[in-house]
């Protein structure tokens, strides 16, 4: 297992190269050198990954491989690089990668300057003083390209299991101007120009690359390169928030005494040097066992792994704990740094507690590949991690990310006031009633008007943002199929048609609940329906075969 990948923000140029050299083409010695590095890379993946070729094929990759040793000659080396990290992003796994931020072999450099992907947009986080200007402001363009634009383009290098990991890894790989130039959205390797519009105006930049990059912590959990770093909450009058309090610890407890609530932020899951995590944990279910707690809070947004077997005494201690193992009462903070052995955390706390999950969704998916083993190219040494292990949670389980039960996404403008709205999530939350539950009441009451409102009240609510309704109200349909309810069955569906017109799995299953009915028509009308915007849908074929022969 890794730590979080947001932790590659840190180490970087201790051993860079001359930057001059990045200017030239590779001469023949020095192509043969990287085309040796690229059979080496091409051999050792399929051999070390557990199945490299669960999202790309055997075909696409060899073709990659091949098109790349072609390109050699008339690249530079940071170009070089740049494409053998797309080639291992094509793998598809947050753990497959070329990291520069763990491997200062490649060279690669960075602006001083921190990006982060909040809910409406693109922003500057923090940056070094002479940037000032554009902190807190949102991205309008970078080099050649918009701010979309550019991360859709950067998103080709880096590894992610969901489009989470790459909210997280992305905003990293912006700021390197090898990346940019080898993806041809600047031109000049030591400057570049960032435009962001910041208090109704719009301001631009010049980036020039920084010197050896100071870090302080650990990806998400680092103080900024430098302690002279503007940050956009600099000018909050409110207190930090506590997810940001003491990001260099591991893992620590607070108890906020007027709500009656035991905070806990654990940032990794490896043993500290003074307490490992069984005897911290220990202690803090002692504090509740012998104290006055109504909420119980574990923040996990920023814990990027380690070692899941260390997790075993949470998640017992937990489930021993009824005072706070109720829902309600025990909440567990998520987020796009919520990865490898924490993912697998948050599968066991969605398995054996009453927890519920508040924030983003997750940078990992419940079942994913990790635990990577490491190959050094033979003469460039840059290291390429390789999953070697496949996690299941669940043979069929289809999700990309563990989504929250309340969904809390962060605004620029609340970073900037010290607001975190997964604190505030958790603190004003009622209890309400599930979506099925409200349905089943209309359907009681023949009210099928009532049912649509209330679906539609269900998926405009923002603490819904991540809420699977899609299939909520499919599996509602099949209960009640299965009860063989068909008229409430087909309302329901109905009602599933009519809020995900382009989702080919609900019109299958109207058109199953038409062909129980004895509805052979509108059955057929579905089922090509389905069809048309899946046509791999086996069973759909299956179904239109048999009611057309009758």
């Amino acid at each position: 297992m890794i730590s979080k990948a947001a932790a590659f923000l840190l180490c970087a140029l201790m051993c860079a190269p001359s930057f001059s050299s990045f200017a030239h083409q590779a001469d023949k010695t020095e192509a043969a050198k990287w085309r040796e590095d690229l059979s080496h890379l091409a051999h050792e993946m399929p051999r070390l990954h557990k199945n490299l070729f669960h999202t790309v094929t055997r075909e696409q990759f060899d073709a990659a491989i091949k098109k790349l040793d072609e390109r050699i000659p008339a690249l530079a080396r940071h170009q070089i690089i740049v494409e053998m990290m797309k080639i291992v992003a094509m793998v598809g796994d947050g753990h497959t990668s070329i990291n520069p931020f763990f491997d200062p072999s490649t060279g690669f450099r960075y602006y001083p300057v921190k990006l982060y992907v909040f809910k409406d947009g693109i922003f500057v986080r923090s940056a070094a003083r002479q940037y000032a200007d554009a902190v807190g402001g949102r991205v309008i363009r970078i080099g050649k390209l918009g701010a979309e634009e550019a991360f859709r383009a950067v998103s080709e290098v880096s590894p992610r299991d969901n489009d989470m990991t790459l909210r997280e890894r992305v905003p990293y790989f912006m700021m390197m101007p090898e990346v940019l130039h080898a993806l041809g959205i600047i031109d000049d390797l030591e400057r570049a120009s960032l435009v962001v519009e910041k208090n109704g105006r719009q301001v631009t930049l010049e980036l020039k690359p920084a010197g050896k990059i100071q870090t302080r912590g650990h990806g998400d959990n680092e103080e900024p390169f430098d302690a002279n770093w503007t940050d956009a909450r600099d000018g909050a009058s409110s207190p930090t928030p506590l997810w940001l309090k003491s990001l260099r610890d591991s893992y620590w407890f607070e108890y906020i005494e007027d709500k009656r609530a035991v905070y806990v932020q654990y940032n990794q899951v490896v043993n500290k040097h003074s307490e490992s995590i069984e005897a911290f944990f220990n202690r803090v279910f002692e504090f509740v066992r012998t104290h006055e707690v109504d909420r119980f809070i574990l923040d996990i947004r920023l814990n990027g792994g380690g070692n899941s077997f260390l997790n075993i005494p949470i998640v017992t201690g937990l489930i021993k704990a009824d005072k706070i193992n109720q829902r309600g009462k025990l909440f567990t903070i998520i987020g796009r740094s919520t990865f490898s052995a924490a993912q697998n955390l948050v599968n066991e706390l969605e398995r054996y507690t009453r927890t519920l999950f508040v924030g983003e969704p997750t940078g990992a998916s419940p079942n994913h590949y990790g635990d990577h083993a490491q190959v050094v190219l033979p003469n460039s040494r840059i290291s390429v991690n390789v999953s070697t292990l496949w996690h299941q949670m669940n043979a069929r389980e289809p999700r990309r990310f563990t989504a929250p039960h309340l969904a809390a996404e962060m605004t620029s403008a609340q970073y900037a006031s010290n607001i975190d709205p997964a604190m505030a999530a958790v603190f004003n939350y009622d209890p309400k009633k599930e979506l099925t539950a409200m349905l089943m009441e209309a359907l009681t009451a023949k009210d099928i008007e009532l049912a649509s409102v209330r679906l539609k009240q269900f998926r405009d609510d923002p603490a819904n943002a991540y809420a699977n309704t899609e299939a909520q109200v499919n599996a509602l349909g099949y209960r009640l199929m299965n009860a063989n309810r068909l008229d409430e069955a087909i309302e329901i569906f109905k009602l599933n048609v009519e809020a995900f017109p382009r989702a080919w799995n609900v019109y299958d299953s109207l058109g199953e609940a038409y062909m129980k009915k004895g509805n052979r028509e509108l059955a057929i009308k579905n089922y090509e329906k389905s069809l048309e915007l899946n046509p791999q849908n086996g069973g759909a074929m299956e179904a239109l075969h048999r009611l057309r022969a009758k």
